[in-house]
């Protein structure tokens, strides 16, 4: 279905290598590209943290990682047995000269450096200093940063100053995994590739954007981060900001990094300040077999949310009074994550009353079945006269395109070999980060102004009443978290 172009031969330093997010995704994808032949056969793969284990002992976790997060069918003996010879670990702590320079050692000149940091952002200038002062940066290095990108606006410019002091803009990846989905890539295609959309995607068609990203789980596991920052940070101010910019943004004049992100940051930049009217917090109470977020994060006073909905404006010509609607929570009624682009209502039906017309909906998947569906009205089969009904064109990727869901290209997958080309499109860029958290700013602002609490919401639920009042006020509806 699509043709593998292997990348050049390159060392990559994984910091964080013993943590969860680099068994759950970052080595299964490495795996993953290393079976479909992407990665040549001279790339290395050291695995960098403060637990003292030896390379075996460590690879032996790669391969467990592999086992519990790759499809059966994408294991074989020899592909796993290959893939680890390209595995080594080292014990480093930041603070020993000797560590840093056994690193130094184990580079290649000639290759590729990525260093990738899956650590808490409170060490990454500790990380980068230490790359500097041990001479470990060159022009071929790269590093890639995980999320959070700060707390705020000033801890955003600290984070992008310490980068800046070692490493060129070029050189920075920031990597949210929301852009590497294939659906969220698609929308871009679906935009800008076919004239049918584009011409009617603006205020004068668009009734109005919900974009949703709902969660059955709690934070269980990830309490300690989720209290010092919400919903809001966790997935507002980065994921649901970026899928905002790709619905909202003009037409780049090419597909080149800086071009797509300097049209996201006219978006962010022409985000309008949110009304204290506009914004919902909530948070989960304690099911019948469920405990609390309270109870999740160990802390009974806490006035954290668990879930945000809110209502914004761009105020620019294409989108001038068009609202975009953004939710998401944890402790909701399934997984689920969309992009919904509502049409407006036709102006006049001539089939009459008894058949009221409904504005088409344009609504893109990106989890849990990547895909896009658009709603039509279409004549009802049979006789007695023209009764009106709504149906979907529905394309799911596994499906219409014949590829298993195992087979799809994860968002790592396809991000770490972004960073191996160097090609900076799928990540963001300091000055959209600085951007973004300046409009949060103001939302955690207003909120501190007006003492807003978060309203308590049932487990299993679409979260709180006043987020459905904040579309029923404007006559609309949320689209079911289905």
């Amino acid at each position: 279905m699509y043709k593998i172009i292997p990348v050049r031969p390159f060392d990559l330093a994984l910091f964080g290598a013993t943590g969860d997010l680099a068994k759950r995704q970052i080595f299964p994808a490495l795996y993953r590209r290393f079976q479909v032949g992407q990665m040549p056969p001279g790339a290395r793969i050291l695995g960098l943290g403060r637990s003292q284990l030896g390379s075996d002992e460590f690879r032996n976790t790669v391969c467990q990682a592999i086992r519990e997060h790759v499809s059966e069918s994408m294991r074989d003996r020899s592909s796993v047995d290959g893939f680890l010879k390209l595995v080594d670990y080292i014990s480093l702590d930041a603070t020993k000269t000797d560590d840093w320079r056994l690193l130094a050692s184990r580079l290649d000149d000639t290759r590729i450096r990525a260093f990738y940091l899956s650590v808490r952002p409170g060490i990454f200038g500790s990380i980068i200093s230490n790359l500097k002062g041990h001479q470990i940066v060159n022009d071929g290095s790269r590093i890639v940063v995980e999320k959070p990108f700060g707390h705020d606006l000033k801890s955003a410019m600290q984070l992008n100053a310490v980068l800046a002091s070692v490493f060129d803009e070029t050189q920075v990846f920031r990597i949210d995994h929301y852009l590497g989905k294939e659906t969220v890539q698609n929308l871009m295609a679906l935009r800008f590739a076919n004239v049918l959309f584009e011409p009617l995607w603006n205020s004068q068609y668009v009734d109005h954007v919900q974009i949703t990203v709902a969660e059955k789980i709690g934070v269980s596991g990830r309490g300690e981060y989720y209290q010092r920052a919400g919903a809001l940070r966790d997935m507002v101010q980065n994921h649901l900001m970026q899928l905002l910019c790709l619905v909202a943004m003009e037409p780049p004049a090419k597909f080149l990094p800086d071009a797509v992100r300097d049209e996201k940051l006219k978006v962010i930049r022409a985000l309008e300040a949110v009304e204290h009217g506009n914004i919902v917090r909530g948070q989960y109470k304690a099911g019948p077999e469920t405990a609390s977020f309270a109870e999740d994060i160990g802390d009974a006073t806490s006035e954290t949310e668990s879930f945000v909905a809110l209502k914004c404006h761009v105020r620019n010509w294409r989108w001038a009074g068009t609202p975009f609607y953004l939710r998401t929570g944890k402790r909701l009624r399934c997984r689920m994550s969309e992009i919904a682009v509502a049409f407006k209502d036709p102006p006049h039906s001539i089939f009459g009353d008894r058949s009221k017309l409904k504005g088409n909906v344009l609504a893109v998947r990106l989890q849990p079945d990547e895909g896009i569906d658009m709603r039509l009205t279409i004549k009802e089969p049979g006789p007695g006269g023209m009764r009106l009904i709504d149906v979907p064109l529905d394309m799911s990727f596994a499906r219409t395109l014949a590829v298993g869901s195992e087979h799809l290209i994860n968002a790592y997958e396809r991000l770490i070999m972004d960073v191996i080309r160097g090609d900076q499109t799928l990540f963001m860029r300091g000055d959209e980060i600085e951007a973004a958290w300046a409009w949060t700013d103001d939302v955690i602002n207003i909120w501190a102004e007006y003492d807003s609490r978060p309203i308590r919401y049932f487990p299993g639920s679409s979260g709180p009443d006043d987020a459905l009042m904040l579309l029923h006020r404007d006559n609309r509806r949320w689209r079911e978290i289905s």
